[in-house]
């Protein structure tokens, strides 16, 4: 017989029970999965061993992914150090022969890296990259204006101390005018020359230019104006050889030939002595020409050049005035006293003195003087008119 349900008895209080707890209750294990946990627990593993190992294999795998990237990255780093090493190895040590040498000038205010660019354009060095890098172990070397011989295909380090060294490469100038005892000066006075040797060397006959007269050792008068880089370890009879083939192309250039000296009643030696004084004589470019006309027609009527310049040149001395005692000086180069051409030219005439020699003007002129301070010379053909013109000058403030 039935009664009512009490407390904790029949489904009811169950249900009751269930939905009074905090937690919802435990779903009901199937038959089957049951069954496993009494085998597993039977045979001692705990429920979340398995888990366990297969977490412990999945980080076990990521550990390997990593040392695997790691590695490849070290590798590939390694691989990139060394080609680099190599690279700067080949580049900084210049493996082969040294190449020709070349010249490279640094111009005021220029910076290192440009000095480097150029370098590298010359072939001195392989990469100016490689250079600059080589800058940060070594420093950067203090380069000074001027020019650099250097051979091609050189070290970094070989590079770097012929700049640190400073310029080694010196101009001389053959400035028209200069005689051959100042260009020896010139030459004689670079680091490391010997003094007087130049001026032996172009007396000994060892170089001759092609207008050379038979039997003449004497090159005044015959090396070419204008500037020369004078190369480190360059000999005498080099340097001599380059100014002399430089006045053999600008004589040419000026028409001096055996046939157009001979149209002038000369020799080829004896229109360069002529470009030589008026060279001395003429002062700016628009009188030589004039001048030359000038030479040309006292010679042909057997009157003395009476040439201050000439004296001037016996006398050692480069421009000034010339004295009453000057010209009683006995001297084959005073022509006030000797007439006819001086035995030598008395200087390096320039290409315009040497075409206005060549190829003078048509005129009856037998004198000349200054006339304006800025080299103007007033031509006359009679002494007459000569001293008019010498008055004017005088007026003028001039000497």
């Amino acid at each position: 017989m039935s009664g009512p349900t009490g407390p904790g008895t029949g489904d009811g209080d169950a249900d009751a029970d269930a939905d009074e707890l905090p937690w919802p209750p435990p779903e009901p294990e199937a038959d089957g999965a049951a069954d496993n946990r009494v085998h597993d627990e039977a045979d001692g593993a705990s429920p979340e061993s398995g888990t366990r190992s297969e977490r412990r294999a999945a980080h076990a795998a990521v550990v390997r992914r990593r040392r695997r990237v790691l590695a490849v990255v070290a590798g590939g780093l390694l691989v990139l150090v060394l080609a680099f090493a190599l690279w700067y190895e080949l580049e900084s040590h210049a493996f082969g022969p040294e190449g020709p040498q070349v010249v490279v000038t640094v111009h005021e205010g220029e910076s290192t890296s440009s000095v480097v660019s150029s370098l590298s354009a010359h072939n001195v060095i392989g990469s100016s990259l490689a250079f600059q890098i080589s800058d940060i172990f070594h420093g950067t070397p203090t380069v000074l204006p001027g020019s650099y011989a250097l051979h091609q295909n050189l070290t970094f380090a070989e590079a770097r101390a012929i700049l640190a060294a400073g310029p080694n490469i010196y101009p001389v100038d053959v400035r028209p005018g200069f005689t051959l005892h100042e260009v020896a000066a010139q030459v004689d006075g670079l680091p490391g020359r010997v003094p007087g040797s130049f001026a032996k060397e172009a007396s000994s006959g060892v170089v001759h230019s092609a207008f050379s007269p038979p039997g003449s050792n004497n090159l005044e008068g015959m090396l070419g104006t204008g500037q020369y880089l004078i190369l480190p370890g360059e000999t005498d009879t080099t340097i001599l050889q380059d100014m002399v083939q430089r006045f053999d192309r600008d004589a040419g250039a000026a028409g001096l030939s055996v046939a157009s000296a001979a149209a002038l009643g000369m020799t080829p030696y004896q229109v360069i002595t002529v470009a030589s004084i008026v060279e001395k004589e003429g002062y700016i470019v628009k009188n030589m020409p004039d001048v030359a006309r000038v030479i040309y027609n006292r010679l042909s009527t057997d009157t003395a050049l009476q040439m201050d310049s000439t004296v001037l040149y016996a006398l050692g001395q480069d421009g000034g005035a010339v004295t009453a005692q000057d010209l009683k000086l006995q001297s084959p180069y005073n022509t006030y006293l000797t007439k006819g051409l001086t035995p030598t030219p008395i200087c390096m005439p320039s290409p315009d003195a040497l075409a206005a020699a060549v190829h003078p003007p048509p005129g009856g002129w037998r004198y000349f003087v200054l006339v304006k301070k800025d080299g103007t010379l007033a031509f006359s053909d009679t002494f007459a008119e000569q001293l008019a013109n010498e008055q004017l000058a005088k007026s003028r403030g001039l000497p």
